[in-house]
């Protein structure tokens, strides 16, 4: 686990790529990552290959995770959790009070972190207002403590 770099914006953005085919994500253009390539955490395999990420982009008091994935043959392992556990450890040394995500799929790692369903009208409003409706993505959010 480690901090993105900006020259991983183009691993980010192929890592991605599977994903949002699937529509899991949403599409972002490589500029998006290499410009906010400090956002990142990532997860590197044996090889040295970008394996997950995560992404953490501060709204005020709060955070927002997006850009959430894992390669599939690694799913299962831990590493979505271990990804999770370090944007929510940035988070509070960043002093942020909260964190929110949207998700089309079932939230369950989310869910059993701490997160819950939340009206998209509690998070920060720059982030409510970019997200399609004809995905039918949950807002989920939870409270950090200090």
């Amino acid at each position: 686990m480690r901090a993105a770099r900006r020259d991983d914006g183009p691993e980010l953005a192929a890592l991605s790529r599977p994903f949002v085919r699937t529509g899991a994500l949403r599409e972002r253009p490589l500029s998006l990552y290499l410009a906010r390539a400090a956002d990142f955490l990532v997860a590197q395999g044996p090889d040295g290959a970008l394996e997950g990420c995560l992404g953490l982009r501060e709204h005020a008091a709060a955070g927002v995770l997006y850009n959430f994935c894992v390669v599939p043959h690694r799913q299962g392992s831990g590493m979505g959790g271990r990804l999770l556990q370090a944007a929510t450890a940035r988070a509070r040394n960043r002093s942020l009070t909260a964190l929110f995500t949207a998700t089309t799929g079932s939230g369950r790692l989310f869910l059993r972190n701490g997160f819950a369903p939340v009206r998209p009208s509690q998070a920060p409003v720059a982030w409510a207002r970019s997200l399609d409706p004809g995905r039918g993505a949950r807002v989920l959010a939870r409270a950090l403590e200090a």
